[in-house]
């Protein structure tokens, strides 16, 4: 591996993440790693493994110009900048694609959702979608890596739903195959890695589809907690967000990931993980073992 790889939002968890499989599963070496963050003393321990650490804004073009320098394969992990009034996180990863075409990148991958079409119910996946067709449209061959909902998103609403003993939703009988942000990492940092220019779209999720029942009964089983699931309509499940203290509007983005649950948009199971990375992916009962006494407090 000659190129140069570089991964942005790299002080977050799945960035963190996918550097740590690049240096000590793809042993590439240090010096060919680029790390950019807006708070590069927050890398110092990558930079003292060698990396490269640069600072990059996603809402100032030049510093994503100056950041995305001498990069052959760039990464793009889609901001935490969520506005849905203003699309301010649409408009940053456009920016970042221009910078990229800008700079000469000869690979671009981006950390994207399942099924992101402007009739998703998800609030933010035009976000998503619009970032994808920015991507196309470029001209630089891609990867686009769309991440299914990771095993620990369940720490929002699990310990919770556990402590009380019922567990509020709207997904139905839907169905979602929850994936370790790590074995996603290890995919992604595997793609990264591969020296492929061929562009392609992976969607990654875990080993097993199950509705909001099924894992309320594993969770029962692993906890030995009983924990009762309560459909509600969307509308009754966004005013009991918001009285648990919740903002509306992330209230509102919470109960769109259960409509997109019961509308069947998060139900796929794919082998993405495993193909890419090499390795089968933790299931949910695994995750739930190895997290019983955070989730069961």
């Amino acid at each position: 591996m000659t190129e140069t790889l570089l991964v942005t939002g790299a002080s977050g968890q799945l960035g963190r993440g996918v550097i740590h499989y690049l240096l000590d599963a793809h042993k590439i070496p240090p010096g060919q790693i680029i790390a950019t963050t807006r708070n590069p003393e927050g890398l110092a321990d990558l930079a003292a493994r060698g990396v490269v650490v640069r600072a990059a804004d996603f809402s100032d073009a030049a510093s994503l110009e100056s950041a995305f320098k001498g990069a052959d394969r760039v990464l793009i992990i889609s901001t935490g900048d969520l506005d849905l009034k203003t699309g301010k996180r649409l408009k940053q990863h456009e920016t970042a694609v221009a910078a990229a075409k800008k700079a000469g990148v000869a690979h671009l991958l981006y950390t994207s959702m399942p099924n992101p079409e402007p009739v998703s119910p998800v609030l933010f996946a035009r976000d998503h979608y619009g970032t994808e067709q920015a991507i196309k449209a470029s001209g630089i061959p891609y990867t686009i890596f769309r991440n299914g909902w990771y095993q620990e998103n369940l720490f929002m609403a699990l310990p919770h739903a556990i402590a009380s003993g019922q567990w509020y939703t709207s997904a139905g009988d839907g169905r979602i195959a929850h994936a370790a942000r790590d074995d996603m990492a290890a995919a992604i940092a595997a793609g990264l890695a591969s020296g492929s220019s061929e562009s392609k779209t992976y969607t990654l999720t875990g080993p097993q589809a199950h509705t909001t029942a099924e894992i309320a009964a594993l969770v029962s089983e692993v906890t030995g907690k009983k924990l009762d699931v309560i459909q509600l309509p969307d509308e009754a499940l966004t005013e009991g967000v918001k009285a648990a203290g919740v903002p509306e509007e992330f209230a509102r983005v919470i109960v769109s990931f259960d409509a997109n649950t019961r509308s069947g948009r998060i139900a796929m199971v794919t082998d993405a993980i495993e193909t890419l990375s090499g390795r089968k992916p933790q299931t949910l009962r695994a995750f739930l073992e190895a997290n019983k006494a955070a989730l069961a407090g």
